[in-house]
Formats: structure tokens, sequence, C-alpha cells
């Protein structure tokens, strides 16, 4: 038994379905008539790096030669005290692997 569908709902779907493509397309929106998750949401959302960059002050450390020289005058320093004491870095090949391989 076929039921019937009375040409005035086809219309009104019709002309529904057809305002809402029009609104889609005229408001830039993505149309889902099944309701299905699509990542359009995310997608239209503003990137948030930049705001979150701008939340940290700049660092005026790496912009000025003198305080990066001086901070590796200092790092130079330490390292030659240490090797003085002998708790410096082992040279090229002198290290834990190499005396491990060696064994």
């Amino acid at each position: 038994m076929m039921t019937r569908v009375s040409l005035k709902n086809v219309l009104s779907a019709v002309i529904n379905q057809g305002a809402a493509e029009a609104r889609a397309w005229i408001f830039g929106h993505q149309l889902n008539p099944a309701g299905n998750k699509t990542p359009h949401k995310i997608l239209r959302m503003k990137l948030f790096g930049e705001k979150v960059a701008q939340w940290y002050p700049h660092d005026i450390k790496k912009d000025d030669p003198l305080v990066m020289a001086r901070q590796e005058q200092e790092r130079l320093s330490k390292l030659e005290m240490l090797k003085r004491r002998g708790k410096g870095p082992p040279k090229k090949g002198q290290g834990r692997r190499a005396a491990k391989r060696n064994k």
C-alpha cells in the first residue's frame, strides 16, 4: 500500500530545502542536513597562537649582543673551571660509550 504524500507537503519541503541552501550560500555556512559531525566549527575558529605569543613579554636577552656575550663568557669560564678540576666534558671519542665499547 503506497502512502499518499500531499503536494503541499512536497512543495513545502522543497521550498524549505532551497531556502536553507540559499541561506547557507549567502552567509557562508556549511549545509549539513544529515546532522553529521564535521570539523567546520573548528576550522572557522580564529587562530589563537598569536594571541598566546602576545601574552608573554619579549625576551630582550636575545636581542642585546652585550647580554649574550656576557652569558657566553660566563659559560666558558665555568667550563674552564670544571676542566681544571677534571670534571669537564671528555674529548671527542673518549666518552662513556667509547670506554664501554673498548671493554
